[in-house]
């Protein structure tokens, strides 16, 4: 499926659900969903499981603005202004490639062997990379997360990270969805409820479009005056240094050739908020994240045809200490958190 595709896909679903019944009327159940009877006990009736590859899709719009949200990891599966897709998406019936828009909790990047200390114990996570042996982008990607809300223009999810290898803590995580006239914010907490404290990061892993050219022809800023030096083999960190030569992206300059898997500190805000910008032949897209996202990370495809820009809370293998930790946040039994980023499109 094409990006225009999606585009399409965008508008109709959002066309559709302006024409259902609202939220509160029983009629505007969700598409796919079909209710099972209620037993004679009484019991509520159970929503049969969407079969689509990542569960039921939660079109949302503004004026120019649409997004569609699915169930599956309350991952961002399109976005367009104006018909003209911001991020590169898949399709309804496609499973999500390279962690497609997908929020990554309760860490961002990789875990070195997938292996860190807590309490004074080894935890030892699956290793989700095989080829780098290490544990990769977090816990909360591939379940289903639960719905809280959907309106025209706003969806929240939820889900509840319980203890399992690895991973000692309870947390209940929220994702909210929102467009407006300034364009989609996402807005992001977590909140420990139970016993033991635990570490926690989180980033964001939207792919951005760039049409049908290559991004040699596109220009990419972002005030980040350190960047993160890794092991060729298994990217894992080596230090921070001072941004030089082609990984400084300060300038806003066109990316012409460079190969970029990087992340960035030390980034310059304004008003708590830092901004990203990227200009391709069809226009400019923003990215912003607000207090306490003090990392990015920036991927240029092997094919030239999509960027990841991600805003990050903490560094790569943040949960095993170093530089990298900085921006890792510590959860206390009852402690909260909460953050917000955002898309403009133009």
């Amino acid at each position: 499926m094409t990006v225009e595709d999606i585009a399409d896909t965008i508008r109709l679903m959002a066309s559709e659900r302006r024409n259902r019944a609202p939220a509160s009327d029983p009629a505007s159940a969700a598409p796919r969903l079909t209710a099972m009877a209620s037993t004679p006990s009484g019991s509520p009736a159970v929503a049969s499981p969407d079969p689509r590859p990542t569960g039921a899709q939660y079109a949302i719009s503004h004026g120019d603005h649409a997004a569609v949200v699915t169930e599956q990891g309350a991952t961002l599966r399109a976005y367009a202004v104006a018909g003209r897709p911001i991020i590169n998406g898949f399709g309804e019936d496609q499973v999500p490639q390279a962690y497609q828009g997908m929020q990554l909790m309760p860490w961002p990047n990789r875990i070195r062997d997938g292996r860190w200390q807590h309490d004074g114990a080894t935890q030892q996570l699956a290793i989700s990379e095989p080829d780098r042996a290490t544990a990769l982008h977090g816990l909360v990607n591939w379940p289903d997360w639960t719905l809280l809300e959907h309106t025209a223009e706003t969806v929240s999810q939820r889900h509840v990270l319980r203890p399992q290898q690895g991973w000692p803590g309870t947390l209940v995580l929220s994702v909210r969805h929102r467009v407006n006239d300034e364009g989609l914010r996402i807005e992001v907490s977590a909140e420990n409820i139970g016993s033991v404290t635990v570490p926690f990061g989180y980033a964001a892993h939207p792919y951005f479009a760039v049409g049908d050219t290559s991004l040699d022809h596109s220009s990419l800023s972002l005030p980040a005056d350190q960047y993160l030096v890794v092991d060729a083999e298994r990217l894992l960190p080596i230090e921070l240094a001072p941004v030089t030569g082609d990984v400084d992206l300060r300038a806003g300059e066109p990316l012409g050739a460079r190969t970029l898997d990087t992340a960035y500190t030390g980034l310059a805000t304004h008003d708590g908020v830092w901004t990203a910008r990227l200009d391709t032949p069809q226009g400019r897209t923003e990215i912003w994240a607000g207090a306490g996202f003090d990392w990015s990370q920036v991927y240029t495809s092997e094919d030239r045809q999509w960027l990841a820009i991600e805003p990050m809370t903490c560094g790569p293998d943040g949960f095993n200490g170093g530089q990298v930790a900085a921006g890792l946040i510590t959860l206390e039994p009852g402690a909260h958190w909460q953050g917000s980023w955002g898309i403009r499109g133009y």
